[in-house]
């Protein structure tokens, strides 16, 4: 019979209580294997080198493309028709709006309430009246430097004009035609070609202005809104496109 207490050896020679200790299957998970070459550290920081390289490899397209995405198309070659004239301030004091004479003849003329010319409102407001449908836009700038024939305020001469007139067409702002002080305004008008660089010689000087903004004649203040010179400009003005 065996001796039950012999005792076996188990692989490796320890003492497994007399039997074979069955291999056991390890539960472990088993770590990836790494390449060497990567757990050397000039392999990191050649990769890091490169990964921050690549944003910048990427900078010159996106400067190259740059300025088409901020183009922008070329602006309106539009000018207005009366652009040439500087801005103009009404009677009232608010500013009279480009819109009101862009495209259309300009009748400048430098009016006064206590001068033997005054009476000529009348034939301007008919003027007026009669040619604002086909573009025609007359313009009264009051004016002191003659006799002092036009002392009032804005308030007293569009009174004066409404009143005894019935003016209904726009007045500017009272200011010099003449000397030092003279208006941007007058400046542009006496300073063109067809203002021929002189003086006002007096109240109700008239300018004719036509649709691109030019001077086309001035006219004496003996010159009626009514005479066929005057009427005979403004239709040649209206009639030019």
């Amino acid at each position: 019979m065996e001796d039950i207490g012999r005792t076996y050896r188990a692989p490796g020679g320890d003492d497994t209580g007399g039997v074979d200790a069955p291999e056991r299957t390890s539960t472990r998970r088993r770590e990836p294997r790494w390449s060497p070459s990567l757990k050397r550290p000039h392999m990191w920081r050649s990769l890091l080198l490169l990964l921050a390289a690549l944003p910048l490899a990427a900078l010159p397209h996106v400067a190259a493309a740059a300025p088409e995405r901020a183009s922008a198309p070329p602006p309106s070659t539009q000018v207005s028709t009366m652009s040439s004239l500087p801005p103009l301030t009404a009677l009232s004091g608010s500013a009279l709006p480009e819109a009101d004479l862009a495209g259309k003849v300009v009748l400048f003329v430098n009016v006064a309430s206590k001068c033997g010319y005054t009476p000529q409102y009348d034939g301007l407001q008919k003027l007026w009246l009669d040619m604002k449908d086909r573009g025609l836009v007359v313009v009264g700038v009051p004016c002191n430097q003659f006799g002092g024939q036009e002392p009032g305020t804005s308030t007293e001469i569009e009174s004066f004009c409404k009143l005894n007139y019935g003016v209904d067409f726009p007045l500017l702002e009272k200011q010099a035609v003449n000397g030092g002080d003279r208006s941007a305004l007058y400046d542009y008008l006496i300073g063109s070609p067809a203002g021929g660089g002189t003086n006002v010689k007096w109240n109700f000087e008239k300018f004719l202005v036509g649709r691109d903004g030019a001077v086309a004649a001035r006219f004496p203040s003996s010159v009626a809104p009514d005479s066929p010179e005057l009427r005979g400009a403004i239709e040649a003005a209206l009639a030019a496109r």
